[in-house]
């Protein structure tokens, strides 16, 4: 492993002895005396005309660099500046990637493939003679789906042009025709799953074919248990892919409510399993038994319904039995849901197997705060914007947000001067700066507790969580 330098952390101040800098470049080239590798092809540019002709130079020495790029990065060269303009969420504002067009190869279409999500959809995939581009071999590229498949017209022998779109995600560009050999067959999408046999149809407006079997498909049931396992939703700790291949594969569960009946002897069986490692599995499924109505609704995998959707069904009906006998009618009154999820919570609620799974998960020790209308509820911090930084030393950052908002507060993602209340733990950054520039008031862990104590809303049961209020 190497790499280069290209900023820093946390310093000292220079008021306490630290390092002073007025520039970004000044900075690089400290960085660089004082040993560290820093790209030896930085330089400064003044205007557009500068940018744009130090962009084409790179590109033009692309091929030939020690390294795989896919564009340059323009800085604001004054410090100064750089602080003064801060971050967005994800990003500073003070930098931005000018990117290159992707790279190009040819490679030989070996087979089509059609692969089986989580929702029953259908994709069909180009199954690739192996070719190196933008840095990776890419052996897979998707075709989208049936109308993106006839628009391009890719078929099994063809010679293909691919690409990384965005320098990620393998995609075929097009085809040449002159190379194509004689008899090759135009794709079409099949009727039946390839997976579990049942019916594939394409509903009216829709440009994806989807199979009907639900989680009687074993595609969808292995896709349907990881997403009910992920972090954002009941959270089992330790049930990736592998495992999960392994206990569908072998018949060893068959739909969700199985999971809570493994036993240490099944669980140990299995390849790479020790018995320690399923003891530590059998423990994350206990410990996710309890969760909450949005985390369990989110992790049912309703089309359409992600995490702002399932706390919003949770506020407006506060139960899961009145979520599934809403109609449609009062499922449009719950706000920012439409026609088209409506439909579709209808639809999944309206399956008999699917409100199986719900009676046996419940059957077998799930459980979540169930109370009344929440809509109807009063909000104690409702119309307050909260913005959480760093890493606070008790509650993580989705549990604060979940209080947060189960007390009516926005959770935003930036400070502004229309922030109420910033909320700071370890290794706070940028946002912290933000709020001392806009006077905005700053509360530590203890003060959000205080604060979420006054607004009644409860510590959520932990029973290996610690109290360190005075």
């Amino acid at each position: 492993m190497s790499f280069y330098a290209y900023g820093l952390g946390e310093i000292t101040p220079p008021e306490q002895g630290g390092p002073a800098f007025d520039t970004h470049f000044q900075l690089l080239q400290t960085l660089n005396s004082w040993g560290f590798p820093v790209v030896s092809s930085v330089e400064r540019a003044q205007g557009a005309t500068g940018l744009v002709a130090y962009h084409e130079r790179i590109g033009a020495l692309r091929d030939s660099l020690p390294f795989d790029i896919d564009g340059v990065v323009y800085k604001v060269d004054s410090l100064a500046l750089q602080r003064q303009m801060g971050f967005v969420t994800r990003e500073p504002r003070w930098a931005i990637a000018h990117k290159y067009p992707a790279q190009e190869q040819l490679t030989t279409v070996l087979d089509i493939d059609v692969q089986v999500g989580r929702t029953g959809k259908l994709t069909p995939v180009a199954k690739l003679a192996p070719v190196f581009v933008g840095g990776v071999t890419v052996t897979n590229a998707t075709l989208h789906n049936a109308d993106e498949a006839r628009r391009k017209d890719v078929r099994v022998g063809d010679t293909v042009i691919v690409r990384r779109a965005g320098d990620v995600i393998p995609e075929v560009v097009g085809v040449l025709a002159n190379k194509r050999p004689a008899g090759a067959q135009m794709f079409t999408m099949p009727d039946r799953c390839p997976v579990c046999g049942s019916a594939a149809v394409r509903e009216p407006g829709e440009a994806d074919t989807r199979c009907t079997g639900g989680l009687f498909c074993s595609a969808q049931r292995k896709q349907a248990m990881l997403h009910f396992a992920q972090r954002r939703a009941v959270e089992v700790e330790g049930l990736g892919d592998k495992l999960v291949d392994q206990l569908v594969d072998t018949g060893v569960i068959n739909t969700l409510p199985d999971l809570y009946r493994l036993g240490l002897t099944a669980l140990a069986s299995l390849d790479r399993m020790a018995e320690k490692s399923g003891q530590n599995i059998l423990q994350a499924l206990e410990k996710s038994k309890q969760t909450t109505l949005p985390r369990f609704l989110f992790g049912l995998g309703i089309r359409h319904v992600g995490e702002a959707t399932a706390k919003a069904l949770a506020r407006h009906f506060g139960g899961l039995d009145a979520v599934m006998a809403a109609t449609q009618e009062q499922l449009l009154e719950v706000p920012d849901i439409g026609p088209i999820v409506a439909q579709s919570i209808r639809t999944f609620f309206d399956q008999p197997h699917n409100r199986e799974v719900v009676e046996q998960l419940r059957a077998c020790g799930m459980t979540w705060d169930e109370g009344e209308r929440t809509a109807q509820a009063p909000k104690p911090l409702a119309g307050k914007t909260v913005v959480l930084t760093g890493t606070l030393p008790t509650l993580s950052r989705d549990q604060a947000k979940d209080r947060l908002e189960a007390a009516g507060a926005k959770v935003a993602g930036s400070v502004s001067k229309k922030t109420h209340y910033v909320v700071a733990g370890a290794d706070a950054g940028s946002k912290l700066d933000k709020a001392r520039e806009f006077g905005v008031k700053v509360l530590d862990e203890a003060g959000l507790l205080a604060l979420l104590d006054g607004a009644g809303v409860d510590d959520p049961p932990n029973p290996e969580k610690t109290d360190d209020r005075a």
